[in-house]
């Protein structure tokens, strides 16, 4: 059972409890619970089998005894019974961003709302603010709320379909002549939600890679088996495409299968007015093979400079190539810090020893450790005199350790009016100040956007974390004039933050397309609250290149004294 499955359970055990009406320090209970265990570094299960449950965070005897019930059984008999005395309908209901269980509950005692639909039904005839609590605003907010969860339904993150086609990859590969392989469709492009996975693949014994794959312990359903291509759908729902072609047009074939359709039909374009024929098979003059082994060869042969996957989505990539102009895209070896990590210091699980070794092993130079601060209590918010030992605690670190540098940071609050969560002596002690709106989401476009500009202008916040606050499939993100605020960032010298984290990517990339045309910087964050998230920094670098931005916007490019000289600069700003 994965961590987050346990988490799961224990987060939806706290939301019918709410509904119910039950004891809300019990319901904390369960919340804090579901945090810490979604946060642990380690598989739950060991953790289990070692006796060691009840000395967690959060966890005494009665949940450590519940958790030994979800590892052993796979599920929780007392959220079971629980389920049975609500209608399932109003369990999918509370999920929608922008309700609550309390309010749920009112919904479904006085509207009788027990369905997705119904609600949906409800709010579009405005019939929802009968109910204490509902305005016309809210029912807004709920039926973008239910459009997010049927998206989300639909399509999947990044990280969770990348990490499902490279498991099936490695499965692949110890067929029997295979010789070469990659992933194509949205998911070689980054985008940021994928439908499905597509494989492309070259092997001397089609017939043997398709039995294999067809008969994977994950098919729950065979769509299409053939030579060339086989279909077939998990158990979660996940369709997967694989096609297995001829090394002469594996490129053309990678290309094809990589798209997007807009790109495609641009190539095929450019290629028909020079008498050239492109398609998945290579590319044909007089119906001659001419080339598609490799991609390069495909762009070469119509008069085009190899095109990344990143950047094929018909926005300018074409004209770019024609012109000679494409951009020189980030690359992993450019990386030499993350940005964004958290430790236990706050609601991180790793240690400043460890948080440097992970980083070393990443081939990194520096971290920067920002943990929460004072203000947001539900986060482990580090209070001053906590802080104080950390800044203590990194200055002795760097001064023994040979592995990665820390910068010692802190993810600070903005507050309603613009003014920051800690005073301005303990900020000016701090290597990185990183601000964040964590609260009053539903502040207007002007009052937000002044409120992030006040914090902006202060002379020790370095970085604004995750921009504009959406969650992918959960929230959207608040109203704020990111014009503004990249005027702003470009005045001032502050950094915006590309937020790795697959749940924020955030900024997206649309948003880093429209910074890489000005003069500021942008910084990557992993947001890391365990060792493992510190992986997620490959999806910032994926936001970064479908932005079309090079390393010399990107602060992780620098050194550890580079940027330590860049933040010092900013520091000479006067408020």
């Amino acid at each position: 059972m994965k961590n987050k499955e346990v988490a799961v359970v224990f987060q939806r055990m706290a939301d019918l409890l709410e509904v119910k009406g039950e004891n809300p320090f019990r319901i904390r209970a369960y919340r804090r619970a579901a945090q810490h265990i979604e946060n642990l570094a380690e598989d739950i299960a060991v953790v289990h089998r070692r006796r060691e449950l009840d000395q967690m965070p959060g966890i005494g005897k009665d949940l450590a005894g519940k958790i030994s019930e979800i590892v052993n059984t796979g599920t929780l008999r007392k959220f079971e019974e629980l389920k049975k005395e609500i209608p399932a309908g109003l369990l999918e209901v509370i999920t929608i961003h922008g309700l609550g269980p309390r309010t749920a509950k009112a919904l479904y005692e006085e509207l009788g709302v027990d369905s997705i639909d119904a609600l949906e039904r409800l709010a579009k005839a405005h019939q929802l603010q009968g109910v204490p609590g509902i305005k016309s605003k809210t029912e807004n907010n709920i039926l973008k709320g239910i459009e997010l969860y049927r998206q989300k339904q639909k399509r999947m993150p990044l990280n969770s379909m990348l990490s499902f086609a490279r498991e099936i990859m490695a499965d692949l590969r110890t067929v029997k002549g295979i010789r070469r392989m990659s992933v194509a469709g949205s998911l070689r492009r980054r985008k940021e939600t994928i439908r499905d996975i597509d494989i492309v693949a070259v092997s001397s014994d089609p017939e043997r890679v398709m039995d294999f794959f067809t008969g994977l312990s994950m098919v729950e359903t065979i769509q299409a088996k053939g030579r060339t291509k086989s279909s077939i759908r998990t158990a979660a729902g996940i369709q997967v495409d694989l096609r297995v072609v001829d090394s002469q047009c594996f490129g053309a074939a990678l290309c094809y299968f990589t798209g997007s359709k807009a790109h495609n039909i641009r190539v095929r374009e450019l290629a028909a007015r020079k008498g050239i024929k492109v398609n998945e098979y290579g590319v044909f003059r007089n119906d001659s093979l001419i080339g598609g082994k490799e991609e390069e060869e495909v762009y070469k042969i119509i008069g085009l400079s190899f095109i990344p996957p990143e950047l094929r989505e018909d926005s300018g990539e074409i004209e770019a190539a024609l012109e000679g102009k494409l951009p020189l895209l980030l690359e992993r070896k450019d990386i030499r810090g993350d940005l964004h990590v958290h430790s236990n210091y706050s609601d991180g699980t790793a240690t400043l020893e460890e948080i440097s070794q992970k980083a070393e092993t990443m081939g990194h130079e520096w971290v920067a450790v920002c943990d929460h601060s004072q203000s947001l209590k539900v986060a482990g918010g580090v209070s001053r005199e906590r802080m104080e030992e950390k800044i203590a605690a990194v200055k002795e670190f760097n001064r023994k350790s040979r592995t990665a540098k820390l910068l010692c940071g802190a993810e600070v609050d903005v507050n309603r009016d613009g003014t920051l969560d800690y005073p301005d002596e303990l900020l000016a002690r701090l290597d990185i100040v990183i601000a964040a709106v964590h609260s009053l989401f539903k502040q207007d476009e002007k009052t937000m956007t002044a409120r992030i500009v006040k914090a902006m202008r202060h002379p020790r916040v370095h970085c604004v974390a995750h921009p504009t606050g959406r969650l992918i499939g959960e929230r959207e993100g608040y109203a704020v004039n990111l014009s503004v605020l990249m005027d702003e960032a470009a005045q001032t010298g502050t950094a915006l933050e590309i937020n790795a984290y697959p749940q924020r990517l955030d900024l997206n990339d649309v948003y880093c397309r429209m910074a890489g045309g000005r003069d500021l910087r942008l910084g990557i964050g992993t947001d890391a609250h365990r060792l493992d998230h510190m992986d997620y920094l490959e999806f910032g670098i994926s936001v970064a290149r479908r932005g079309w931005l090079g390393k010399k916007s990107i602060l992780n490019t620098l050194s550890y004294d580079a940027l330590k000289a860049v933040l010092k600069k900013k520091e000479n700003l006067r408020p």
